[in-house]
């Protein structure tokens, strides 16, 4: 059997039977991450040494059936601190950090058994939606790599879809996991805000940020998802709210035609979309309908603020939490400065990209005594405006269905020196953090006129992920299975 084409599930349970050894396992990825990463730039720090050692550990051992990821190898986006390796948020100002303890997220992947295969690449500090803003390098799509592979997560995604790993751990503040699911035609889910632990996420926007699981089978992302979901007394914005077995649940008789599904007309307007994304996304609709599934039109009729709510929340968070970066304490630090606030300005001067300083200092701006009100305060009222849209619409429906990004995967500068029309792909996303909603991103398709993926994500009420889960596998069950990308397949 081909090991680097088998899902988390496949593998484990091969584990399991003895039919293969974790060290084959680990060794048929590395060999894939050495065969296909000189195209792709998706990994920031390659665990191979570390892996193989924990695979021969593991294989003394011998099989454990109680921990759900044994001998599953994991990518982790560079955002999430791992004990022991760089962790550097894709930042020149934290070149050569090195954690002393793991996320709760990844702490978790470890005690379930998984193996930590590599860190990958993403925008700097989770800025951006393109991987483009990484001070190290930029990720490329597996189907094209002229194009972006989508961001913050694009590293995650890439690794999954190249095959480079079964999962991978990203963060999405306002679609970056969703969105580079879509662009790389694997599955991405975006949990309520506080089902994850937030505990080791270098927080880019608190009140945004959540830790959530990519994978290429609906099932492996149920699995990835009970293993780090869960109460973490670490963290003051993690919830209590039972954690239901995903796994299990997908198991039991499900029918799509028995539950609501809302079509928002402010997601499919007329030539809002581009012209791949509309003919896929609007023949998933007719195929749901043939399938006899119920669609409700509903309206979220402020959805046109919900771009500009989201950057001035986020980018005034972000000046916060990265205010802590200063050289001090730790990162890099620039030399030969003649005074402390000259050593201030120059270390951040040279450590944050571009991208970086440009949200610092917007988010200081809509801060500012004289502006706090008229901007921060008024997108915060506007946010919960957001929020009660998505109330009312969940009175009429089960869940919401509506199109990933306005735009299929972009080529690489396309977009880059035009910030506000990066910013604006981020429309159908964004408003699912300002709400604190689970949503998922599907695979359903490849444009006609550009063979690249295309997406389509549900929405969910607070805390039903495993609503979602159930209604995404019987999409994948019915619905065209994108084959492996042309840097996997050739």
């Amino acid at each position: 059997m081909e090991i680097t084409s088998l899902s988390a599930i496949e593998l484990r349970d091969a584990i399991a039977r003895g039919e293969i050894t974790i060290k084959e396992v680990v060794e048929a990825h590395i060999e894939q991450i050495n065969s296909t990463e000189e195209k792709l730039n998706a990994l920031l720090y390659i665990n191979a040494e570390g892996a193989l050692s924990l695979a021969q550990e593991m294989d003394k051992k011998g099989p454990q059936k109680d921990r759900a990821l044994w001998g599953v190898p994991v990518v982790i986006k560079d955002v999430l601190t791992t004990k022991g390796i760089p962790t550097t948020c894709a930042s020149r100002i934290l070149k050569n950090f090195i954690p002393f303890y793991d996320a709760e997220a990844v702490a978790r992947v470890k005690e379930a058994g998984g193996i930590l295969m590599a860190k990958s690449n993403m925008d700097e500090f989770a800025m951006g939606s393109s991987t483009e803003n990484s001070a190290f390098k930029i990720t490329k799509n597996p189907w094209d790599l002229s194009r972006v592979p989508g961001g913050s997560s694009g590293g995650s995604a890439a690794s999954v879809s190249a095959h480079q790993s079964p999962l991978s751990l990203g963060s999405d503040t306002g679609g970056s996991i969703r969105q580079p699911a879509s662009f790389c035609g694997v599955i991405g889910l975006k949990p309520t805000y506080g089902r994850v632990s937030r505990f080791g996420l270098i927080a880019y926007g608190s009140s945004l940020d959540q830790v959530g699981p990519i994978a290429r089978s609906v099932k492996d992302i149920a699995l990835l998802l009970g293993v780090i979901a869960g109460w973490d007394e670490k963290d003051s914005t993690s919830s209590p709210v039972e954690v239901e077995d995903y796994v299990s649940l997908l198991e039991t008789p499900f029918n799509l035609r028995e539950i609501k599904i809302g079509i928002p007309s402010e997601y499919w307007e007329e030539g809002g979309l581009d012209e791949d994304v509309e003919a896929v996304c609007g023949g998933f609709l007719e195929e749901l309908k043939r399938e006899g599934a119920q669609l409700i039109p509903l309206s979220l009729p402020h959805t046109a603020y919900a771009v500009a709510t989201y950057y001035i929340i986020v980018m005034a968070e972000a000046s916060s939490n990265l205010a802590r970066y200063d050289g001090v304490r730790y990162g890099i630090r620039a030399k030969g400065a003649k005074d402390l606030m000259e050593m201030y300005v120059e270390t951040r001067s040279r450590g944050f990209g571009p991208e970086v300083q440009r949200r610092i200092i917007l988010g200081t701006y809509v801060l500012s005594a004289g502006y706090y009100d008229a901007y921060y305060r008024k997108a915060a009222q506007v946010r919960r405006i957001i929020q009660e849209d998505f109330i009312e619409a969940f009175k009429q429906c089960d869940v919401i269905c509506a199109p990933v990004s306005p735009v299929i995967p972009f080529k690489i500068g396309e977009k880059i020196d035009d910030p506000l029309t990066m910013y604006l792909t981020d429309i159908f996303t964004t408003p699912l953090n300002l709400a604190g909603l689970p949503g998922i991103s599907l695979p359903i398709g490849l444009g006609k006129k550009v063979r690249v993926p295309v997406g389509i994500q549900f929405i969910a009420p607070p805390f039903k992920e495993g609503l979602l889960l159930q209604v995404a596998q019987e999409v994948e069950k019915e619905i065209f299975k994108i084959p492996p990308p042309p840097v996997v397949s050739g």
